[in-house]
């Protein structure tokens, strides 16, 4: 993708080159078109427009160029983007067309369309020790990221069993949010902060807030990253000086229990076994003045 600078000089040296403007303008050939020609000739004005809609009009044609790219790889069959992709084009309570692998929205409006497609976030992964695609998705509930229903769930299984390749086999997971126990000591400004963690001056609790953040930035089946995690609090939480993790740990659902496992303690880094963290409460950060 070209600057501006570079396309202008394109058009300028083309026009300087010309044997015969060298001739009617009698120009310089040793120098440049910014050395004869001032900021607001008509020549530089006429080449600074054009230039602008050449500019433009490449980034239209890469932008386009990216979008066919990515449709064409996520349309590849098998491939694992295209699972995400079906995943998220599923709608509740609408049926798929005859022999194809895409719904037939015949006398639907646009919002009825919407408000069927309630996987809102998916993933998909290889199981690392069988031959087996992992399909984890979530849905909304209130804004917050959340399974799908009972109901919802069973229309899905029944959607992924039409398009899924022939002896690929397939797990859907759909659980809860993965629980994160925070166990945190901020060493913070007495100036800014009380000792019970609120800015003095807004009222506002700036760690509870950042760490609220920082969740909503996790991507669905993104890594939690405890030096990042510390770090965000740090940049982000006013008076806070120094961010100590005593101890995180995260607890996720087990579907041979159908309820959360033990809880296992954070060291470095941990993907979410529903995609999605949620964070238990904030009753055990101390502030330490």
């Amino acid at each position: 993708m070209r600057n501006k600078q570079d396309i202008k000089n394109t058009i300028t040296e083309a026009f300087i080159s010309n044997t015969y403007v060298v001739e009617a303008y009698g120009l310089d050939v040793s120098k440049t078109f910014a050395e004869q020609f001032s900021l607001v000739s008509l020549e530089n004005i006429l080449f600074d427009l054009i230039t602008n809609i050449i500019y433009v009009l490449e980034l239209l044609f890469d932008q386009h160029e990216k979008e066919v790219n990515t449709s064409l790889f996520e349309q590849k069959n098998a491939r694992l983007p295209w699972y995400r992709t079906m995943s998220l084009n599923f709608q509740f309570g609408f049926d798929l067309v005859t022999d194809k692998d895409y719904f037939d929205n015949t006398n639907a409006t646009a919002d009825q369309i919407e408000a069927s497609k309630v996987v809102k976030y998916a993933a998909v992964n290889e199981s690392v020790d069988v031959s087996r695609v992992v399909l984890k998705i979530a849905g909304e509930t209130n804004q917050e990221l959340a399974p799908i229903t009972d109901e919802q769930r069973i229309a899905f299984n029944a959607y992924v069993e039409e398009f899924r390749p022939a002896g690929v086999q397939i797990t859907i997971i759909n659980y809860l949010p993965d629980l994160l126990y925070l166990n945190l000591k901020i060493y913070y400004d007495p100036l800014v902060l009380n000792a019970n963690g609120m800015e003095i001056k807004t009222g506002e609790y700036p760690v509870q807030n950042a760490i609220t953040d920082y969740m909503k930035l996790l991507p669905f089946d993104g890594e939690f990253n405890t030096f990042d995690f510390l770090n965000y609090i740090k940049n982000n939480a006013a008076g806070v000086i120094t961010p100590v993790a005593v101890n995180i740990e995260t607890a996720w659902i087990d579907p041979m229990l159908n309820d959360y496992g033990s809880p296992v303690s954070v060291d470095v880094k941990r993907i979410p076994e529903s995609g999605y963290f949620k964070v238990v409460n904030f009753d055990n950060i101390a502030y330490v003045g």
